[in-house]
């Protein structure tokens, strides 16, 4: 598989690090970033070696590529025009794009114009990654499938910011007064998390379950006394990080409810419970790393895309599970 990699930060150089690894031809890379345009992937990945492939400004670099792994941001109106280059390339697309991963919530039009871009080039476009796209939507769907029928789901992610890279941090305003991080995060210039609706969505699709409404929201943490985990240290009164959560009702009652965790000295873990008419099911891990989880899911499912038929698709059309609600 030849892969072309449309965004070089963090997360687009641990995929192609990761590509490498399992063997990929990585033949084109994208970025915008003067620091890194002209320069061999093989030097700013340290591999040791010169591999040949330089990064490109310019998008046209990906034709001939099978599919596009694109990892520039989180909001679908903001790299549209990116994900309609990578498809006029003629191929696959996989981005990390959280509101991609259920985009007909919050960008309807602009999905429905992937779906006919996409299907007009015949080739397939998806939204995925650790989060959303499997910690707490397909993976909660696995989890369910056993009990066929249910009445309730909670899945719940907690992490330790201190553990994360310096941008995450900065994404959930760690070390910042409450009232600038309030205040920020209610600008949108810092993002906190982004996808809890989607995942909501995600595993009421899989569902065939119409929801009647959805609810989602963030909230900061602020530090009661001075807290330090692995190097990081906030100083009382400061802000933490944040806890959000997603919830899905169905005539009034909730059935769906996502939580995610991330602030310094937080708990790693994530769980899932399962309520249903024939009994429950709970599983709880110690934790997930999130940066290579999700090179991992997103190259996983680069693999599988080509089985898809053209058009914009849903991590729920790529796996066979299914469940029903009471």
């Amino acid at each position: 598989m030849n892969i072309g990699v449309y965004g070089f930060g963090a997360i687009g150089r641990l995929i192609a690090k990761s590509a490498f690894e399992r063997g990929l031809e990585v033949s084109a890379v994208i970025d915008i970033n003067p620091e890194l345009v002209g320069r061999d992937i093989g030097d700013i990945l340290g591999l040791g070696e010169r591999v040949g492939v330089r990064v490109s400004s310019d998008p046209k670099a990906l034709r001939g590529v099978d599919v596009v792994l694109h990892a520039t941001g989180s909001y679908l109106d903001r790299v549209y025009g990116q994900l309609v280059k990578s498809i006029d390339a003629g191929a696959d697309v996989v981005s990390t794009c959280e509101t991609l991963a259920y985009p007909y919530y919050r960008y309807p039009s602009l999905a429905r114009k992937l779906d006919a871009r996409a299907k007009g080039r015949g080739v397939t476009i998806i939204g995925t990654g650790i989060n959303p796209g499997f910690l707490l939507d397909t993976l909660v769907i696995a989890v369910a499938t056993p009990l066929g029928v249910v009445d309730r789901i909670h899945a719940v992610r907690s992490l330790d910011a201190a553990k994360r890279r310096l941008p995450f941090q900065k994404k959930i305003g760690v070390g910042l007064e409450p009232g600038r991080a309030k205040e920020l995060l209610g600008k949108g210039e810092i993002t906190g998390h982004v996808g809890y609706a989607e995942s909501v969505l995600l595993i009421a699709d899989a569902a065939g379950l119409e929801l009647s409404r959805v609810e989602e929201g963030q909230e900061i943490v602020v530090a009661d006394k001075p807290v330090e985990s692995h190097g990081v240290r906030v100083g009382a009164g400061l802000n933490l990080g944040l806890t959000g959560y997603g919830v899905g009702f169905r005539d009034g009652r909730e059935v769906v409810r996502v939580e995610f965790r991330a602030y310094v000295g937080a708990s790693e873990f994530e769980s899932i419970v399962v309520e249903g008419p024939n009994g429950s099911v709970e599983w709880r891990s110690t934790g997930t790393p999130g940066d290579v989880g999700t090179a991992s899911v997103v190259l996983s499912v680069a693999e599988a895309i080509a089985s898809q038929p053209p058009g914009l698709a849903l991590m729920t059309d790529l796996i066979p599970f299914r469940i029903r609600f009471t």
